[in-house]
C-alpha cells in the first residue's frame, strides 16, 4: 500500500500536466504568493524575495482543517517540519530541520511569535500551543533554518510566526462554528468584533474537549482571546491584546514494541494507576505598537506579561510550578526615501528583554494520591537579554542581501527554599553566545529567484532540562552546556509557466553538545528518573520541496516533500543509559537519530465539482524511524501511508453566510506509529489514531 500511494501521488502529477496543455490559453492563472509581505524576520520583506527558507500557510489551507485544535494540521504541507500529535488533542512536540527533536515535551529551539508576542520563555522553550486558536489564525509564517541571529537561544531551529485575523471593515460582524467527530471530539467557537472609527477589535472564545484515540487521552481546554488595532494615523499603531487558556490532558505515555502489537489503544502501565496528566492555566497581556517618523524612521515595541499555574503529574511525583513572564522588544529601523535609487538600505537595531519567576513545589504521587509532604521547594529566576542588528540591502529589482548578529546572555538562579546546613541545592547557571546570519537572494527573472544564506542555532538548556538534577531532588543540573548549530542551504523558488509553482531548499547543518535523555535506577517514587546531558554532534543533510499545481481552475495539487539524512558525528560509542540495566545499548558515529525518518510526503488534491461545493484527497507518508541512536533495526517503527477526504459546501442566504464540511482521516483505518521517542524505559512507541469522522458548521453573520 505504500508503494502504491507514493506511485500514484506522483504519476498523477506529470498526467495532469499533460492534461493541462489541452486547455484553452485563458485559464486560471496560478502565481506564486511572491509579493505577500513576511514579518517572521523582523523586518518586511517580500515572500518571493525573501533570502531564507520560508512557507506561507495561508486561511485556503486553514479553512479546510478536520479539527483545527493543534499544529499537526495547519503544518502538514510545510517542508522541514516534523509535527508529533502527543495524545490526538492539542500537546504536540514540534521539530524543524530536527532541531527540537532529542527533547521530550514542548517545542524546543523554536521561535513562536503570537501577535508579535513570544511564546517562549527566557531559555527558548515554548511550552505549547494552547494560546493560538487556530479559527482565528489568518496567516503562519515558517522560517526554517538556525535564525538565533534575529530571536536569540529560541530560534536555533527557526521561526513559527503567526498572525490572527483582523474584524472585517464593518460596525460588526459575529460568526459561530461547531465540530463534532469520533472519539468524543467536540469544539465550539464563536467571536465577534468590529471596525468603527480608528478601532478595529474582535473577541473570541472556545471550548474543546474529546476523549482521544487510546485509553487515558481525555482533554479539554477554553480559550479566549481579544485584540484591537488603534490607528489615529498613518504614523501611529497600538494593538492592546488579552489571552486566557486553561487546559487539561491525561498523559497515557509511551508504550513497549509488546504492549503496542497487544493493543495500541491500551494506555502505559503507570498512566491510569498514577492518573498521570497536566493542567495549565495561563493568561496574556500584551500590547504591541509601531509609530513612524517622516517616512524615515520607524519604532516597533512591545510589552507583556505572562501568567500560568501549571501541574504536571507523572508516575513519581505532582510538579506544581506558578510562573510569572514579563518582556518587553523594542527596535529601530532607518529606512532611506524614494531619493535613494536603485540602492536601498534597511537598517534596524534592537533589544528583547524578558524575565521569569518560577516558584515549584514537588509533592509525592501515592498511586493518583498527593502526599502530605515535600520532596523539593525551590525559587528558579531567569532572564534573557538579546541585542541585535539587522541590514538589509536592496540592489534595483534583482538582489536582496540580509545580515544580522546578535548576542545573548541567559541567567538561571535556583533558591533552595528546604535548604539545611548539609544539603542546599541552590545555584546559578549562565548561558551567553554571539551568533550570526547572512542570506542573499538573486531574481533571476520575475519567474525565478534564487536564495543561499548562512546562520547560527543557540539552544541553551530550558528549565526542564536544568530542573532535573541527577544529583538530587531540586537544583540545577550543572553538568550541562549549551548547543550549538551552523547551517548552510540554498534554493530556489518561482513558478512555471502559469500553473506551477514551486520552492526547493537543500541545506548541511551541523550541530554541538545536542540534547539527550537518560534514566538513574532508583531514583522516583517507586520509579526511575529522567534526566538530560549533552550528547555529542550531529550531522544533517537536507532537502524539501513544496509545489502546487493548478491546471484549470477546479482543480489544485499541492505536495510538500522533505527529505532528511540526521546523523550522529560522535567519537568513541556513547552508552545509552537503561532502566533495564542488563540491556547495553551504544550510539555510534553514523548512526540516525531519533524519530527522523528519510522521507516524508503530503499531498493535497483539491476540486470544485459546482459553485461552492468543492471535495479534497490528502495522504500523508512517512518512512521508518528509529527509536533511539543505537539503531536497533527489531525495534525500528515502520513507516506508514494515511489517506484522508474531505467535503466542502459554501453558502450564502443574503447577508448570512457560512459553509459545512465533512472530513474522513485515516480512510483504510490503518494502524500505525506516529512518533517515537528515547525513552531510556523502552516505552518509545506512541501509537497514532485509526479512522476518525468530523462534521463542522459555520454561520458568518
Amino acid at each position: 500500500m505504500k508503494k502504491f500511494s507514493l506511485q500514484a501521488a506522483f504519476l498523477l502529477f506529470p498526467f495532469q500536466i499533460l492534461m493541462s496543455q489541452t486547455l484553452p490559453a485563458d485559464s486560471l492563472e496560478y502565481r506564486y504568493p511572491g509579493e505577500v509581505v513576511i514579518t517572521a524576520p523582523r523586518v518586511s520583506v517580500p515572500l518571493g524575495k525573501a533570502p531564507f527558507s520560508i512557507t506561507l500557510v495561508d486561511s485556503e489551507e486553514l479553512d479546510v482543517l478536520p479539527r483545527a485544535v493543534a499544529m499537526d494540521e495547519p503544518l502538514r504541507l510545510t517542508p522541514g517540519v516534523k509535527v508529533d500529535n502527543q495524545a490526538n488533542g492539542e500537546r504536540v512536540h514540534l521539530s524543524i530541520r530536527g532541531q527540537g527533536i532529542l527533547t521530550e515535551t514542548g517545542i524546543r529551539s523554536i521561535k513562536v511569535l503570537l501577535d508579535e508576542i513570544p511564546v517562549n520563555d527566557p531559555t527558548g522553550f515554548a511550552p505549547d500551543f494552547y494560546d493560538v486558536d487556530l479559527h482565528t489564525v489568518e496567516r503562519i509564517e515558517v522560517l526554517r533554518g538556525p535564525a538565533a541571529s534575529l530571536y536569540g537561544g529560541g530560534a536555533a531551529g527557526g521561526i513559527i510566526n503567526i498572525v490572527t485575523e483582523n474584524s472585517p471593515n464593518t460596525p460588526l460582524f459575529g460568526e459561530v462554528s461547531s465540530t463534532g467527530g469520533s472519539n468524543g471530539f467536540w469544539n465550539g467557537f464563536g467571536q465577534f468584533g468590529g471596525d468603527v472609527r480608528d478601532v478595529n477589535y474582535r473577541v473570541s472564545l472556545s471550548r474543546t474537549v474529546g476523549d482521544g484515540y487510546r485509553v487515558h487521552t481525555h482533554f479539554w481546554q477554553n480559550k479566549a482571546y481579544a485584540k484591537a488595532t488603534y490607528t489615529p494615523g498613518s504614523s501611529v499603531q497600538l494593538m492592546p491584546l488579552f489571552s486566557w487558556s486553561h487546559t487539561y490532558h491525561e498523559n497515557p505515555e509511551g508504550l513497549s514494541l509488546a504492549q503496542y502489537l497487544q493493543d495500541p489503544k491500551l494506555p502505559n502501565d503507570d498512566a491510569i494507576p498514577y492518573n498521570e496528566h497536566m493542567e495549565t492555566n495561563r493568561t496574556i497581556e500584551g500590547i504591541t505598537g509601531l509609530i513612524r517618523f517622516e517616512d524615515r524612521h520607524e519604532v516597533r515595541f512591545n510589552g507583556y506579561v505572562k501568567q500560568s499555574q501549571y501541574t504536571e503529574v507523572n508516575n513519581h511525583v505532582f510538579d506544581h510550578q506558578s510562573l510569572t513572564t514579563p518582556g518587553m522588544s523594542i527596535q529601530y529601523t532607518l529606512r532611506p526615501g524614494p531619493d535613494e535609487g536603485k540602492i536601498r538600505n534597511e537598517f534596524s537595531v534592537g533589544t528583547d528583554l524578558q524575565w521569569q519567576t518560577n516558584n515549584e513545589y514537588l509533592t509525592p504521587n501515592d498511586y493518583s494520591v498527593e502526599v502530605d509532604s515535600v520532596l523539593a521547594r525551590q525559587e528558579i529566576r531567569q532572564s534573557g537579554e538579546g541585542f541585535f542588528l539587522i541590514d538589509v540591502l536592496s540592489i534595483a529589482r534583482d538582489w536582496n542581501i540580509m545580515a544580522s548578529v546578535r548576542y545573548d546572555r541567559i541567567h538561571n538562579e535556583l533558591t533552595d527554599l528546604m535548604k539545611t546546613d548539609s544539603t542546599d541545592h541552590s545555584g546559578s547557571a549562565d548561558f551567553s553566545n554571539f551568533t550570526g546570519k547572512l542570506g542573499v537572494a538573486f531574481s533571476l527573472m520575475p519567474e525565478l529567484t534564487l536564495f543561499g544564506n548562512w546562520g547560527e542555532g543557540f539552544i541553551p538548556p530550558s528549565t526542564e532540562e536544568l530542573g532535573n538534577n541527577p544529583a538530587g531532588y531540586g537544583g540545577f543540573n550543572s553538568s550541562l552546556k549549551a548547543a550549538t548549530s551552523s547551517c548552510f542551504e540554498a534554493g530556489a523558488r518561482g513558478t512555471i509557466g502559469r500553473k506551477l509553482r514551486y520552492d526547493l531548499t537543500g541545506f548541511y547543518m551541523t550541530t554541538k553538545n545536542d540534547f539527550d535523555r537518560y534514566r538513574i535506577p532508583g531514583r522516583g517514587h517507586g520509579e526511575e528518573g529522567t534526566f538530560y546531558q549533552n550528547i555529542g554532534a550531529s550531522r544533517r543533510l537536507g532537502l524539501e520541496l513544496s509545489a502546487g499545481y493548478k491546471p484549470f481552475k477546479p482543480l489544485l495539487i499541492q505536495i510538500a516533500y522533505t527529505y532528511s539524512n540526521f546523523k550522529y558525528d560522535v567519537g568513541s560509542p556513547i552508552p545509552i543509559l537503561m532502566d533495564d540495566t542488563t540491556i547495553h545499548k551504544y550510539i555510534e558515529n553514523g548512526n540516525w537519530l531519533p524519530n527522523s525518518p528519510m522521507h516524508q510526503l503530503a499531498v493535497d488534491i483539491g476540486y470544485e465539482i459546482l459553485p461552492g461545493v468543492s471535495v479534497g484527497l490528502t495522504s500523508e507518508t512517512l518512512s521508518k524511524s528509529y527509536i533511539d541512536g543505537a539503531n536497533v533495526e527489531s525495534e525500528a517503527a515502520p513507516g506508514y501511508t494515511l489517506f484522508g477526504a474531505r467535503l466542502v459546501y459554501r453558502w450564502h442566504f443574503g447577508d448570512i453566510s457560512g459553509d459545512m464540511m465533512f472530513n474522513v482521516k485515516n480512510i483504510a483505518d490503518t494502524r500505525y506509529i506516529a512518533f517515537t521517542e528515547p525513552d531510556p524505559g523502552g516505552n518509545s512507541y506512541q501509537p497514532g489514531a485509526g479512522r476518525e469522522f468530523f462534521g463542522t458548521l459555520r454561520i458568518l453573520l
